[in-house]
């Protein structure tokens, strides 16, 4: 039996600073995949809503608000929240739904609206929240830890600034013909060099700023697309939503053993790359066979992480891989064709969907400006906050 579901349509809302509520992105961006599907609104027998906790009560019972706001039509609801891999986990749920024969043709929706400056946690004290505690008693907000991860990337394999500033200048490249995204500017190396350090060895234009988006996909079983004459389309092939490995417990650092963790063996993957290697178990196919992919550039250094984290390349060739070219439009193996979140900026529940609209584009020949010739297979990987994770695969 196949676990394959089709994508029958696409859609996003622009990325910016708009100060609009969410619902509106996110009713822009349902609309658009309904109309790319060709989909009666009657037809659609699941809502599934990305949950922005930022966002107030509507944020919390998002199906039911993307639901209200498009007009009821009986479906069922659900609501999915997993940080940055809320739009992936919320994919997964409705696939599951039509997999179990619960639903044909389901509609995914995230969406968000931020404030200004660094993502925190919400007010109040929670002393048993790790998130909250981190950054209240260590003021350590996320460019710190990208800072860190970055200087890991320096002391290992001797990266430079340069290389991290070489992400940017590509990602920016390919950014500038997507409609969607939020920055369309070239940038130099020195531009980013010589921008503001925020958390050193990090600059300003290093790391991605917050922004109000939004994005759906409109997803059905084999049965239902074949029904309507829908044969020609890109498939799920897999979503990994796995979590870390007891002793890999710590984001993703790797256990080295000692004799005194010799009774523990460490996990076989890093947390990272075990998200990449679930789905590529259950899509049956391995990292060679992937054209294009769509990763987690919160920094210019995490991409690179992500580059070997999916087994595109070994340990500590990511920087050689970026070098000659490899990963740019026209090399061997294009990362972040959209532009990353480096051209769009963090709009939390929609950007795993965000990635996925982007791959069905490419897979479909339809990311003009900037196309990746062939595209026949493609990857996405997100990490969020208490272990979740989310890699899906996607085929034509």
């Amino acid at each position: 039996m196949s676990n394959d579901v089709a994508i029958l349509g696409v859609g996003m809302h622009p990325w910016g600073k708009w100060g609009h509520s969410f619902v509106k992105y996110g009713v822009k961006a349902a609309r658009a995949a309904l109309a790319d599907a060709g989909v009666p609104w009657t037809d659609v027998d699941l809502i599934v809503g990305g949950e922005t906790v930022r966002n107030g009560y509507g944020g919390y019972v998002a199906g039911s608000t993307f639901a209200q706001a498009l007009g009821w039509n009986g479906a069922r609801v659900a609501t999915s929240y997993a940080a940055c891999a809320t739009g992936a986990q919320a994919l997964d749920t409705a696939r599951s739904r039509i997999l179990a024969g619960q639903a044909e043709v389901a509609l995914v929706v995230g969406a968000d609206t931020t404030p200004k400056g660094f993502l925190a946690p919400n007010a109040g004290e929670r002393w048993d929240d790790p998130d909250w505690l981190r950054f209240k008693l260590m003021g350590m907000t996320n460019p710190g830890y990208f800072a860190l991860y970055a200087r890991r990337r320096m002391d290992l394999f001797g990266a430079t600034s340069e290389d991290f500033a070489a992400v940017k200048v590509k990602n920016a490249k390919h950014g500038l013909n997507n409609p969607y995204a939020r920055y369309r500017k070239e940038v130099s190396v020195a531009d980013v060099v010589n921008s503001a350090v925020v958390s050193d060895p990090l600059h300003l234009l290093d790391i991605c700023a917050t922004s109000d988006g939004g994005a759906a996909v409109v997803i059905a079983s084999e049965e239902y697309a074949k029904r309507h004459g829908l044969t020609d389309v890109v498939r799920i092939k897999a979503i990994s939503t796995v979590t870390p490995t007891f002793p890999n417990t710590v984001i993703d650092m790797p256990l080295f053993s000692t004799e005194s963790t010799a009774a523990v063996p460490a996990a076989e993957f890093t947390f990272k790359e075990s998200i990449a290697q679930a789905a590529y178990e259950e899509a049956g196919i391995g990292p060679s066979d992937v054209s294009v992919a769509e990763v987690y550039d919160l920094s210019t250094a995490l991409e690179l992480d992500w580059i070997e984290d999916l087994a595109l390349c070994k340990r500590g060739e990511a920087e050689s891989l970026l070098r000659n070219g490899d990963t740019t439009i026209g090399g061997r193996i294009p990362v972040n064709p959209s532009g990353g979140l480096a051209c769009f900026g963090e709009a939390v529940p929609a950007q795993a969907l965000a990635q996925v609209c982007e791959l069905t584009w490419q897979l479909r020949g339809q990311a003009e400006g900037r196309q990746v010739e062939g595209a026949r297979i493609g990857i996405t990987a997100n990490q969020g906050l208490f272990g979740h994770g989310s890699s899906v695969i996607v085929a034509k």
